[in-house]
């Protein structure tokens, strides 16, 4: 390579080209790596070009359905990832603990949370950063963190992937209840056998044709088997079909604390409850974390247990 060219290359935004090349790699594709960098394929292309050409080395092998990495592509990948790793713990040293986080932080929450009580401590974290901005995708599912660009995710009644790192929130708990209409011809059910003479509903998501309650003092245990008249995978469906008097309901405490106040619907066989809900935050294990995700984890941490009155993490 003539001394021209590299003058002209050491004039590049090294780290840039680095970063781009560790995002091609994590994302699968150069289409996924642009969108996620905001840019276009071509751009992520020439700089993946003017990397191979700076290091003198073919990094990827590329055909038009698979995309590999060559010998001096994993090597430069394993050191790539230290390097950006340093870069950004070396940043945080000289910015100090109280770096401001700045940019887009992308967050999956579950559905029924993620609308209503979740909001709350989303709000707080914006007003605290004002130079931040979150994307909150509310779904059900893990997702793929590299390949879509995830920061973190807040999972409920799941078990975490070994694999990821897992901050348990707390646990939330779970009760019985029903319409007073569907219990108003008999006396209200305070034994798990009793609940078996009523119709029943079904978050598939957490339970469908059977499930385990346990005495709140004695421990005790009782497995309950039923057909329900109604299956969903919606906290809100599920909420809004036993106010309706469609069955009995097994759901969390604080999504029915309204109902459960104004009357419409009853805690039956109050001294036994469902297994409670653990909520974990969880997040690729890496070596360094940006300040927008540990800010994040800093407000969750206390705002998730006092948003859904749950008990601490344990």
């Amino acid at each position: 390579m003539s001394t021209a060219q590299n003058l002209n290359i050491s004039t590049l935004d090294r780290m840039m080209l680095v970063e781009t090349f560790v995002r091609i790699v994590d994302a699968g594709s150069l289409s996924a790596a642009a969108r996620q960098l905001e840019t276009t394929q071509p751009t992520i292309s020439r700089r993946l070009k003017t990397l191979e050409k700076s290091l003198g080395v073919p990094l990827l092998q590329r055909s038009t359905h698979a995309m590999k990495l060559t010998d001096d592509g994993m090597r430069c990948y394993a050191r790539a990832k230290e390097l950006i790793a340093g870069w950004q713990e070396f940043e945080s040293e000289i910015r100090g603990a109280g770096d401001e986080p700045v940019g887009t932080l992308k967050v999956v929450a579950p559905h029924a949370f993620g609308q209503q009580q979740l909001v709350a401590p989303l709000a707080e974290y914006l007003g605290r950063y004002p130079q931040m901005t979150v994307e909150w995708l509310l779904h059900d599912r893990t997702p793929d963190f590299i390949a879509e660009g995830i920061d973190c995710a807040i999972r409920v009644g799941v078990e975490p992937d070994p694999n990821l790192v897992a901050l348990r929130l707390g646990r939330v708990p779970r009760i019985v209840v029903a319409a007073p209409s569907l219990v108003a011809a008999s006396a209200l059910p305070v034994e798990p056998d009793h609940l078996m003479r009523l119709p029943w509903l079904s978050q598939t998501n957490f339970y469908r044709d059977e499930i385990a309650l346990t005495h709140n003092d004695s421990g005790a245990t009782a497995q309950l088997r039923f057909k329900p008249r109604l299956y969903t995978d919606n906290l809100y469906a599920l909420c809004n079909s036993a106010v309706m008097g469609l069955g009995v309901a097994v759901t969390s405490l604080w999504a029915v604390r309204e109902e459960l106040a104004r009357g419409e619907l009853l805690a039956i066989a109050p001294s036994w409850a469902a297994s409670p809900l653990p909520v974990d935050l969880v997040y690729p294990p890496a070596r360094f974390y940006p300040a927008r995700l540990r800010r994040f984890i800093d407000i969750m941490k206390v705002a998730v247990p006092q948003a859904f009155g749950i008990s601490a993490a344990g």
